[in-house]
């Protein structure tokens, strides 16, 4: 019996490989691939309308007749998925034009944070994060636990005074992180430079129409991303998450992840003013500035995302795409230990549990320094960016308006 045809058909022509590496050079949509999807989505979604004034994403699309692979990229990065297209949608599965653009949008956001990686190489990280991120916790944790026992001999004995430098010394903590820190910034910084600039080609941001509106819509971007506008499913009563049903604990869950994460960050910061301006060492006493934001902002982090861990958990599978749970659980499961054991620090201060939960914590602090370009932290800036786009198009007029430039 001779093999089907479409079994010799599924190796691509030398022509065809050519005809995708074209494609990819000059920014053109692949066949087959996620952006390709999405184009044969908006295709309908543009016919259609219906979904127009739900999210940005639909009054962005259209402003286009066509897509190519930076616009996709772009749009899927402005979608929240809130799924309440999918649920409107008349072409929603199992009707034959399977139109569900959040599960769609979810696979190119993914492809999004490879492509513009930096460098490029680690880009691949992100195809197997939940490997990424459990390795780098172990290793993380393996380090710490072997310092603690290289310097102090043993895991359990109370510090005098409870001071945490005894344990790790000031500058070798510095020593340590500072360099991963920095690598974090530059690469998120360069991936999004890049992604920003493929985005906006070809705009002049020093001409007078940009000038104009850059303030107004730098605020309006501002505004959307700390309000979580878009996931309130366009109509203010939530997203969608284990079914049809309207739910607005998902952007309660985010708000208090987000500014939970947000004041943690400030009394680390806080604390070092304190440290290098002030000459104010730590450990800090309520109610002094950083022990108060490190409290509420653990606390809140800690509820934050014990609520996205179980709204993840119960999320319905066309709401999004199966490949990113592994790098969505982990970045949450991985925040929420990093304020446990930073809550359990401050129990335990004096105690002989200190110096192992000390390990523990700067263990999975480490760990998320390691992975914070190359995991689920960086949609929060390519999301950012997106919005920024979205508030700088509205206010200039629509190529597909007669006379516009």
């Amino acid at each position: 019996m001779s093999l089907p045809e479409t079994t010799h058909q599924s190796v691509p022509s030398l022509a065809t490989l050519t005809r995708q590496a074209r494609a990819l050079a000059s920014g053109e949509v692949v066949p087959g691939t996620p952006e390709a999807e999405v184009a044969r989505q908006l295709q309908i979604c543009n016919a259609c309308r219906y979904c127009e004034g739900f999210c940005a994403v639909f009054p962005a699309m259209t402003r286009r007749l066509d897509f190519g692979k930076a616009d996709i990229h772009y749009l899927a990065n402005l979608c929240h998925n809130c799924g309440a297209c999918l649920h409107a949608c008349q072409y929603a599965p199992p009707h034959e034009f399977a139109v569900n653009v959040p599960q769609s949008m979810a696979k190119v956001r993914l492809q999004t944070y490879a492509d513009y990686a930096w460098p490029p190489a680690l880009g691949q990280l992100y195809q197997r994060n939940g490997l990424t991120l459990s390795l780098a916790v172990a290793a993380a944790l393996a380090f710490f636990m072997l310092l603690t026992l290289w310097l102090k001999d043993t895991l359990w004995r109370a510090p005098p005074l409870g001071d945490f430098y005894s344990i790790f010394p000031h500058n070798l903590m510095v020593a340590l992180f500072a360099p991963v820190f920095l690598f974090a910034v530059l690469a998120l910084t360069l991936g999004l430079r890049r992604f920003w600039r493929e985005i906006t080609p070809g705009h002049d941001y020093a001409a007078p129409a940009l000038q104009a509106v850059q303030a107004a819509a730098a605020a309006e971007a501002t505004h959307d991303v700390l309000r979580l506008k878009y996931l309130d499913g366009g109509h203010g009563e939530g997203c969608n998450n284990a079914d049809d049903a309207w739910t607005l604990w998902r952007r309660r869950f985010h708000h208090a992840t987000f500014y939970g994460f947000v004041l943690c960050f400030a009394a680390t910061s806080v604390a070092t003013l304190y440290h290098y301006v002030a000459g104010w060492t730590a450990p800090y006493d309520l109610p002094s500035l950083p022990k108060l934001l490190g409290a509420v902002g653990g606390v809140s982090l800690l509820i934050g995302t014990a609520g996205l861990y179980w709204l993840n958990l119960r999320r319905h599978p066309q709401h999004g795409d199966a490949a990113q749970k592994p790098m969505d659980l982990g970045f949450i499961a991985l925040l929420f230990f990093i304020s446990l054991t930073g809550l359990g620090l401050w129990w335990a201060r004096g105690t002989g549990a200190m110096p192992a939960l000390l390990a523990l914590h700067l263990g999975v602090v480490m760990a998320l320094f390691l992975t914070l370009p190359y995991g689920k932290f960086a949609h929060g800036f390519f999301r950012s960016a997106a919005l920024l786009k979205w508030a700088l198009e509205k206010r200039l007029p629509s190529k597909l308006q007669p006379g516009a430039d």
